[in-house]
């Protein structure tokens, strides 16, 4: 899967889902004042701990790589009809 032209939109999204999940999950929860890049790693490594998405190599960890993880993980969660998937 390349990247998508939502791939902005769809991190959004992976964050918007994501606080949920780590909150009922008991990992926590997003704060106001996180910043982007606090809560895109907060949430790619809970996700990578639950095994819902493969860890990235050491070398590569990085948060545009991580984002990207984050739009893959959302993108599978979506109905195939939502806007956001459309025009991959």
């Amino acid at each position: 899967m390349g990247k998508n032209k939502h791939e902005a939109e769809l991190v959004k999204k992976a964050l918007a889902v994501g606080a949920v999940y780590v909150k009922k999950r008991g990992f926590g929860e997003f704060e106001a004042t996180d910043s982007h890049k606090l809560k895109v790693e907060y949430l790619y490594r809970a996700l990578v701990e639950d095994k819902l998405i493969q860890p990235l190599a050491k070398q590569d960890i990085n948060i545009p790589k991580m984002e990207h993880k984050l739009a893959l993980w959302i993108s599978r969660q979506l109905p195939r009809d939502h806007p956001l998937l459309a025009d991959q």
